[in-house]
């Protein structure tokens, strides 16, 4: 199933490294939201233009697929921190302490390995498309407007390295807690149940409303 989780952190390096990278995450993960957005503004523009003017967006299909790996892939290191990913629960939700840290680790190693050899592949495919010595330094473009493609096959490798990256500091995380025998790793995500969700979503809205009705007191004192 796919659920959110809490990070701890504290003053540790560890703790500082995954701040620092959850920085870059954010703002990745911005940059794939304002992807979709700028599709949504395509899609009005090219069916308004076919329906008033007789005239749709040229080359929409292309920024399609420009955006495309925008939306698919820059936000995977965030998702990743947050515990957000499709999980299969039903037997590591039952494990703790050490157990579960094994087993967390073993699955977050294998991830990484894979990862890894997504990063080669795709670095590969991006060098194909690239050349400084053609036009656009593109050495293939898209089908109507030929807009040059190795911007998006770019985007594939950074948004993986970013991801290894994650997965080597949940890994020294996960290593450290099953050294210590921690029951509260850092830089790691905790995963809730919905109960749980639902329990810490009612406080968040509960404590909205009291520091809204504090400041309403406060603005009628005035």
């Amino acid at each position: 199933m796919a659920a959110s989780g809490t990070v701890l952190t504290d003053h540790s390096r560890l703790s500082q490294w995954d701040r620092t990278l959850f920085s870059i995450e954010r703002v990745l993960a911005l940059i794939s939201g304002l992807a979709v957005l700028s599709l949504m503004l395509l899609a009005v523009f090219s069916v308004s233009g076919r329906n008033f003017f007789n005239a749709p967006l040229p080359g929409y299909v292309d920024w399609i697929e420009q955006a495309m790996p925008l939306i698919a892939f820059m936000g995977v290191s965030y998702v990743q921190r947050e515990g957000g990913h499709i999980r299969m629960d039903m037997i590591v939700g039952l494990l703790r302490g050490r157990a579960l840290w094994l087993v967390e680790f073993i699955t977050t190693f294998f991830v990484l390995i894979l990862m890894l050899l997504l990063v080669w592949g795709s670095w590969a495919h991006f060098q194909r498309s690239f050349g400084l010595e053609m036009p656009m330094w593109s050495n293939d473009s898209s089908m109507d407007i030929a807009l040059p493609l190795w911007p998006a096959k770019l985007i594939v490798p950074v948004a993986f390295g970013v991801l290894s990256l994650r997965l080597i500091l949940q890994l020294i995380a996960y290593s450290r807690a099953l050294r210590s025998g921690s029951t509260s790793p850092i830089g790691v995500p905790f995963i809730e149940t919905p109960a749980e969700q639902a329990a810490r979503e009612a406080l968040a809205v509960s404590d909205d409303a009291d520091r809204l009705s504090t400041d309403d007191a406060k603005r009628g004192n005035v």
